[in-house]
């Protein structure tokens, strides 16, 4: 892995941390950052009462001439993290999340996540794109990213995932986003990509499961199509939710309008996600998730 670099000019960083509740805690990140010349440019914090737990995110930076190491900063922070007994990331602000994209057959999210970073929207890197199915890669292509074709049976998907995993550490991946892909992970799997792993569900959680759930919506009558990005984790599209996304529905519409309605829904609750996620903006609260926007 790269070296870290220094941090010169006005070049910023970002502090994320959780830790038991007390008195003090923005006190002595404040004093912390003062006593190195650095000024906040925004801060943001959050006390779970129910969990006793506090949340804060920092952004500084430091305007004078002499280099910040980012990499010493974290040496020195660490007293103050095992004293308050934090859980703390200390990154470039600057610095992309480098995302792994897994998708089947529907390219609408793909699509979406690969314009949104190549225009500078997201700030990501996709280095890779892989699929249990071939059709997408003239997408992936189009954009100048590798696609893996992975195809996935109950006989292969050991192997599968394995080269998966195998991916990711080559790669470098700091997120891998499940942009409508059609397979269920393994509890090992997910447990492996334990809070670096987002999917979006083609639903209101909890709502219409199973196959063809926007013509189910239709059936019923709903007046609200929505969609919800969440963390993965073994249990299926339960993991903590980051955003949710809502389209009213008319009476005069047809199916195939519903479905669309549903389908700019996983597009904007997705890349909403993927997008506070890469900027440290998301913090686990347990099942629940913490989200600084």
């Amino acid at each position: 892995m790269a070296a870290t670099p220094s941090v010169t000019g006005a070049e910023g960083l970002v502090l994320t941390l959780s830790c038991p509740d007390q008195p003090g805690i923005v006190l002595d990140v404040a004093r912390f950052l003062a006593e190195r010349d650095c000024t906040i440019t925004e801060s943001q914090q959050f006390r779970d009462a129910r969990a006793g737990r506090f949340f804060m995110r920092v952004e500084f930076e430091r305007t004078g001439c002499e280099a910040l190491d980012a990499a010493v900063l974290r040496q020195e922070f660490s007293t103050v993290g095992s004293s308050l007994m934090m859980d703390w990331r200390l990154t470039l602000a600057s610095q992309p999340q480098r995302v792994l994209v897994m998708v089947s057959k529907y390219g609408h999210c793909l699509n979406d996540l690969l314009y949104r970073a190549s225009t500078g929207a997201l700030n990501v890197v996709v280095p890779a794109v892989v699929s249990n199915h071939p059709d997408l890669g003239v997408m992936a292509d189009n954009y100048g990213v590798a696609f893996h074709h992975v195809p996935l049976t109950p006989e292969t998907r050991t192997p599968a995932e394995a080269r998966l995993l195998t991916l990711v550490d080559d790669l470098d991946v700091d997120l891998v986003v499940l942009a409508r892909y059609m397979q269920i992970l393994s509890t090992d799997l997910c447990r492996k990509l334990e809070g670096k792993a987002i999917n979006i569900h083609h639903s209101m959680l909890p709502s219409f499961k199973g196959a063809r759930p926007y013509h189910q919506a239709y059936e019923r009558g709903v007046k609200l199509v929505g969609a919800t990005a969440h963390y993965v984790t073994a249990d299926l599209d339960e993991g903590p939710i980051i955003e949710q996304a809502v389209r009213r529905v008319d009476h005069s519409m047809s199916a195939e309008q519903v479905t669309a309605l549903g389908r700019d829904n996983e597009c904007l609750a997705l890349s909403r996600a993927v997008g506070w996620h890469a900027e440290n903006r998301v913090l686990l609260d347990g099942t629940r998730t913490v989200v600084f926007r």
